[in-house]
């Protein structure tokens, strides 16, 4: 939709937001300091909107100035599926897709016993548990999380994390690129996870 055709639409709008909430022009005049003639050839489309003029008619109506000038609505905020990833036994799968930006996936691990091969690279992870048992060596730490458990760290620390080896286990991890590059695109040195 171009601009002429939006800003045409916006006239009418005006009249229906006005008329729903029961207010005149006298009325809106006064509390937008807009004259009732400038009001009026708005709402007619015989002046064209502006900015100046928008502002305080949203603001005296108390709704967003995109309801005004009938922004699109926000499309579909779902993630569509796509194919998980399958890296070293464990499947990756993606939970956004901003390039660039914070990273989301779920991660299920099967069951197997793996040794720690802790790894660094720069940024931040966050890891929840969503079923089972993830084991987590972290520097000298070496815990176990369970579900509805959550660990944050600084990925400069060395770190790695897998299944305990007693069953599989589904857990989400986030982190920003430098750990996307480093936990989907490049092959691990060994098994390990992390």
């Amino acid at each position: 939709m171009g601009t002429d055709e939006v800003l045409a639409g916006v006239g009418p709008r005006l009249r229906r937001i006005r008329k729903e909430k029961e207010v005149t022009l006298a009325a809106l005049s006064e509390a937008t300091g807009i004259s009732v003639s400038t009001l009026s050839r708005l709402e007619s489309g015989r002046r064209r909107p502006s900015l100046e003029l928008l502002l305080p008619i949203a603001q005296a109506h108390q709704v967003p100035l995109d309801e005004l000038v009938g922004a699109p609505r926000v499309g579909d905020p779902r993630v569509r599926p796509v194919k998980p990833i399958e890296r070293d036994g464990r499947t990756l799968i993606p939970l956004t897709r901003q390039p660039g930006g914070l990273q989301a996936y779920k991660i299920i691990e099967p069951k197997r016993r793996l040794d720690p091969a802790p790894q660094t690279h720069e940024g931040y992870e966050w890891l929840y548990v969503l079923a089972g048992r993830l084991r987590l060596v972290l520097g000298e730490h070496d815990v176990v999380l369970t579900s509805g458990e959550a660990a944050e760290f600084d990925t400069r620390v060395p770190h790695w994390f897998g299944s305990t080896g007693e069953g599989p286990v589904e857990f989400l991890s986030l982190f920003g690129p430098q750990g996307e590059r480093m936990h989907v695109r490049a092959r691990p040195k060994s098994a390990a996870g992390g």
